[in-house]
């Protein structure tokens, strides 16, 4: 079992490197194909579908992973689906027999709504930041944090003395990866991108 991700940018490639390790276990081997944010990725999805569609062996998988970014979900999940169904892909939303070979999914609203699901994980990153942090009702529900993730992430570090400068993403996004544990992380959509990971094993 092989399975290829498809997203919108390095630090989402970085992340998911570590994050992945975690929730395949050596049961899949896989590759992450980063491009230069969503719009990229969108122009380029539906090439690169029927790209796959000519080749792509039967136990291999497809997972394409962008930032809802305060879009409407349904509307760019409605979309993401449409491209697989011109390239003659099933999804897991929409299987053929049982079977499918795309799985599309998003992160709401950003990769870095993910990070504030695993707040050990965020502190075994960055130890000044406060263990009281999930209490706080604004990070209670990671996918509902407004004015956005990464502006958030970047605001909440250099209160604590991280990344004075300005936050590097791919650093942060690595740093904190190596911590994280996917079974407990509390974002809705990082659950459900872990879930159709999962599927793709079966």
């Amino acid at each position: 079992m092989h399975i290829e991700f498809l997203v919108e940018e390095p630090s989402a490639e970085v992340a998911l490197n570590n994050i992945l390790a975690k929730i395949l276990k050596n049961q899949a081997t896989f590759a992450i194909h980063p491009h230069q944010g969503k719009l990229d990725l969108l122009r380029k999805l539906p090439g690169r579908l029927r790209a796959y569609r000519a080749w792509i062996p039967a136990d291999w998988r497809i997972v394409v992973l962008m930032d809802a970014d305060r879009e409407d979900c349904r509307e760019l999940k409605a979309r993401m689906e449409q491209e697989s169904k011109l390239a003659y892909f099933p999804t897991k939303s929409s299987p053929r027999d049982g079977v499918f070979g795309v799985v599309n999914r998003l992160a709401v609203e950003e990769l870095e709504a993910w990070f504030f699901g695993d707040v050990e994980g965020l502190r075994k990153a960055y130890p000044r930041i406060p263990r009281s942090l999930s209490k706080n009702a604004r990070f209670r529900d990671p996918d509902a944090i407004v004015g956005g993730t990464w502006e958030a992430l970047e605001h909440l570090l250099q209160r604590h003395g991280y990344f004075q400068g300005g936050l590097t993403k791919i650093e942060a996004a690595r740093n904190i990866s190596r911590f994280m544990d996917p079974s407990r992380n509390r974002s809705r959509s990082f659950q459900v991108f872990r879930e159709g990971v999962l599927a793709c094993l079966a």
